[in-house]
């Protein structure tokens, strides 16, 4: 079978999207929210699946890793709970990497003053020099992806992207509650 839905071709997509909706069309569903939820998911699998094989194999960092040197790098040390959190990944996702990292001396443990439990971690000079090295690359990238939107163009599809996730940030905190 030929891909349809994971095609990089609009025509083949919407030809896609036209075959689901004719397979589901006797559901009650949001037809218009599926297509643009299902295309942020491709969207951001296809700019990771090319980061990570254009880019960041070539220094042996996978996507995960790469951006938790990138928030060490921009906010500097700070606790895992945080790291965790800004990297959107869980706690036990991050030992594994800081684990790997730490390997590589390219980020350090720094223990807390008063509590044995809690650690921070922080770049070493080498993992400052390597993500130093990489982002001029990644961003490069990241200009490539973007290419055949305007600039006003992309800065909507930032902005309606921030709205996504503010909706969705709001209806986990309600779920929480």
């Amino acid at each position: 079978m030929s891909r349809r839905i994971a095609s990089s071709k609009a025509t083949v997509v919407s030809r896609a999207e036209c075959d689901i909706r004719a397979r589901l069309d006797d559901h009650e569903l949001d037809f218009t929210a599926m297509s643009a939820i299902s295309n942020i998911y491709r969207a951001g699998s296809a700019v990771r699946n090319h980061m990570e094989r254009s880019l960041l194999t070539d220094y042996d960092l996978s996507w995960v890793a790469f951006t938790v040197l990138w928030v060490l790098w921009i906010w500097g040390a700070q606790e895992t709970g945080h790291v965790a959190a800004e990297a959107g990944i869980t706690k036990g996702t991050l030992t594994g990497v800081m684990k790997t990292l730490q390997s590589r001396k390219l980020i350090k443990r720094i223990p807390h003053r008063d509590d044995r439990r809690r650690v921070s971690i922080g770049l070493t000079k080498a993992g400052e020099r390597l993500i130093e090295q990489v982002f001029p690359e990644f961003n490069t990238h990241e200009t490539l992806a973007v290419s055949g939107l305007t600039v006003p163009e992309q800065h909507e599809l930032a902005r309606l992207l921030r709205l996504v996730l503010k909706q969705v940030s709001s209806q986990i905190a309600d779920d929480d509650s």
